[in-house]
């Protein structure tokens, strides 16, 4: 059985519109009967793993998701003297071996060289990729078993927790495409949400308003507030095993805890300024089967003092779960900035133990 390290969070955002749909408004979710607001785990995998403080913790061990790893290799061959229309065609075998390519575009000249969609690439296969695109500007040959030695069999910290992040059928070539080792589950509200409007206008600071007293712009913007549960699962020993190296899994799963209880998604930040750090933190950590705590919050929590109730639906769900279940972890540990009991220190130190 592998151990696995829980994370149960919760984190109260002020108006904010962290992670909008296809027409600007906040996401939400229908959960108890009721509308919640929702951030999306891609939405917070992507904050985490861009954020200062997983590249000041794990610098040189983060990946690059991205389409243009083609367009990347044919300007590395130009450099090196290669005719651009030999460029495109070693680009274009170099890149295909990791997915389907997109068709050629007259307006987009290099669009053939970008993949159908965004891969995942490990650090050790960007600077492979570029090495081979080196030698092979120097003797004009491309031997494809070279691809095949490319590919990581041991990955980056943002690969070996979440994946490759592929979707699509066509993407068949790459044959280390390692399990996520992490699991985020989308946070939302432990309470119900109207979602609101705010209308705003905006004064032209030239205009003296002898003529026209009107607004330069008139706009509006949808927000939401609430208190968020977020649960996480880690795999451990998955984790290691992606990564090859128990120092730097230790790191990593230090650098993933102090990220979810400190790093906000971007979204209208500059609007809203809704940056949070968690206000609880529970880590359990064991052999059992993991489950989350979500149910807590079927019945939405109500009053004054929300996040306190929050916290004591946690608490009684888990307790109850362990009277019909029995132990469902074999260690705990609990932050509270509501009491200031405990620390996420010490939330560290537990979880990489």
């Amino acid at each position: 059985m592998s151990n696995f390290i829980q994370l149960h969070l919760l984190t109260s955002y002020p108006p904010s519109n962290l992670n909008r749909d296809d027409l600007g408004r906040p996401k939400t979710a229908i959960m108890g009967g009721k509308n919640r607001l929702r951030v999306s785990s891609q939405s917070l995998k992507r904050a985490w793993r861009t954020s200062d403080l997983f590249e000041a913790a794990l610098a040189g061990h983060i990946g690059k998701r991205t389409k243009k790893m083609g367009v990347e290799i044919f300007k590395r061959l130009i450099e090196k003297g290669v005719a651009e229309k030999k460029a495109k065609e070693f680009a274009k075998e170099m890149v295909a071996f990791f997915g389907a390519t997109e068709s050629a575009e007259k307006d987009k000249p290099l669009k053939e060289l970008e993949l159908s969609q965004l891969v995942h690439f490990n650090q050790s296969e960007i600077k492979a990729l570029l090495a081979l695109a080196d030698r092979v500007a120097g003797d004009g040959s491309l031997d494809k078993e070279e691809l095949k030695n490319l590919v990581a069999t041991r990955h980056d910290v943002d690969i070996s927790m979440f994946g490759r992040m592929l979707t699509g059928k066509e993407i068949v070539k790459i044959t280390d495409d390692p399990e996520a080792a992490v699991q985020v589950a989308h946070a939302i509200t432990v309470h119900d949400v109207v979602v609101e409007d705010d209308y705003f206008t905006a004064v032209d600071d030239l205009n003296k308003g002898d003529e026209d007293m009107g607004a330069a712009h008139i706009g509006e913007t949808e927000f939401g507030a609430g208190v968020f549960y977020l649960y996480i699962c880690i795999n451990r020993d998955l984790l290691q095993e992606n990564m090859g190296d128990k120092t730097l899994a230790d790191k990593a799963v230090a650098a993933l805890v102090e990220a979810a209880a400190k790093v906000s998604p971007n979204g209208k930040q500059n609007s809203f300024a809704s940056r949070a750090y968690a206000s609880y933190i529970l880590a359990e950590r064991g052999e059992q089967q993991p489950r989350s705590l979500s149910v807590a919050f079927l019945k939405p929590v109500h009053g004054e003092d929300v996040l306190s109730k929050a916290i004591e639906a946690i608490k009684n769900k888990r307790a109850n779960m362990e009277t019909v279940y029995g132990m469902c972890a074999e260690a705990t540990k609990t932050m509270n900035a509501e009491t200031g009991e405990g620390s996420l220190a010490e939330i560290i130190t537990f979880v990489t133990e």
